[in-house]
């Protein structure tokens, strides 16, 4: 099973009730989603970093698992400040609706801009047994930080996908006409 996976994540497809479900969807793939953690964890060095944590302070963690057919493809994660997001509704179990996105504008805060940083690497800890992966077999990492317009960091994305069943597209930005 492949996948696609958009870069720069194209804004109507951003804003979605889910980048993965809509991706999918305009794939023809049957995809499917299962939450598997919310709550507050430890950052990691480069996720505390984005969020403009101590390494290891605690964070919101929103983690769940994509499957395209009832093949698991990516293990995505939000991170999320506690002095920020700890106590609303989006640290509460199940998915937020009508998505995460809303849920943080919902809050007062506004997207202003976003960094992504990608990553291919041998799977760690669990990876390789959540999404099933072969011996030998890579992931990609892409770690996107997102920023409110007063430059507040409001979200960490950690998606973590099998390389394997993925292909990135290259998007072009709209008005320009090179890469």
């Amino acid at each position: 099973m492949i996948v696609r996976r958009s870069l720069p994540t194209e804004p109507a497809v951003r804003a979605s009730e889910s980048l993965f479900l809509t991706e999918a969807a305009r794939q023809g793939v049957r995809a499917g989603r299962r939450m598997l953690y919310v709550g507050a964890e430890a950052a990691a060095p480069d996720v505390a970093a984005a969020l403009r944590v101590e390494p290891g302070a605690d964070v919101l963690a929103r983690r769940k698992l994509l499957l395209a057919g009832d093949v698991p493809v990516r293990v995505a994660t939000s991170y999320l400040r506690l002095d920020l997001f700890g106590g609303t509704p989006l640290s509460e179990p199940g998915f937020v609706t009508p998505s995460l996105q809303a849920g943080i504008e919902a809050l007062g805060h506004r997207f202003g801009r976003a960094e992504e940083h990608l990553v291919a690497r041998p799977p760690a800890g669990a990876e390789a047994a959540t999404l099933e992966l072969g011996p030998g077999e890579w992931v990609v990492r892409i770690l996107r930080a997102s920023y409110a317009a007063d430059d507040t960091p409001i979200h960490v994305l950690e998606t973590v996908c099998a390389a394997s069943r993925h292909v990135f597209p290259i998007v072009q930005i709209a008005g320009a006409d090179e890469f």
